[in-house]
């Protein structure tokens, strides 16, 4: 004997609903399948539902198209952070720079091994300091490092900075309005349980067959258990 289940994505609890919205027979007074009251709120919740959906789904897509093109610039502002610091290490190296001028850019004396700029965190935390760090170094009378020079650095690090604080915006915005769905999920799913229960009482004396047949065109959905004959 098949058995419901409820649905169990949004999609699928949209289209249980639509299908008992847009069924005619439904509003036929004299069969009183549904309720009007019960309808009224299948209305109301799909309409709530849906709104969400689409406002989940807009964000989401401008999360991904966001986070397609942070991932160049991401690669820009750590090859320009890097090649810059092993300038720095290579001008220590020499003796051009002091060693103890190294502290300036929030890196240890005596280690030459690139800070984290690998990922966006590491440039978060580190991009900053290096640029500051030059910047604190030429204003106590150094000699600016060039090629790259730390106006440029600065320039492809903010680039990559204002996308990735865009894109953390955009992550934010998608967290709310998967939120907004999920909060609508229990009631959606009342009401349509409410709904099949009602179906299946309108055609309860019916035989096997034939109940399930009508109870189908509401949006009643029935599975059948493994190994279990397909005879309704």
């Amino acid at each position: 004997m098949p058995y419901r289940r409820l649905p169990k994505t949004d999609l699928a609890r949209l289209k249980a609903l639509k299908v008992v919205l847009d069924n005619n027979d439904v509003y036929t007074a004299g069969s009183r399948i549904i309720d009007w009251k019960t309808l009224n709120k299948a209305q109301s919740v799909f309409d709530k539902l849906f709104d969400a959906c689409q406002q989940y789904n807009i964000s989401m897509n401008n999360q991904i198209r966001k986070s397609t093109k942070i991932a160049q610039l991401q690669r820009n502002a750590e090859l320009y952070l890097s090649h810059f610091v092993q300038i720095l290490y290579m001008s220590i190296e020499r003796g051009e720079i002091k060693d103890t001028y190294m502290e300036l850019y929030g890196l240890t004396p005596g280690n030459y091994i690139l800070p984290n700029l690998k990922t966006c965190e590491g440039l978060i935390e580190n991009g900053p300091k290096i640029v500051a760090g030059e910047k604190a170094r030429i204003k106590k009378g150094g000699m600016p490092i060039y090629n790259p020079t730390i106006a440029k650095v600065a320039v492809h690090f903010e680039i990559f900075n204002e996308a990735y604080s865009n894109r953390k915006l955009l992550q934010s915005r998608t967290t709310v309005a998967l939120g907004r769905v999920s909060a609508l999920r229990d009631e959606v799913d009342g009401v349509i349980f409410d709904i099949w229960n009602q179906v299946e009482k309108a055609f309860v004396d019916l035989p096997p067959q034939r109940r399930f047949d009508e109870c189908r065109k509401y949006g009643v959905v029935y599975y059948y258990r493994r190994n279990e004959p397909h005879i309704y």
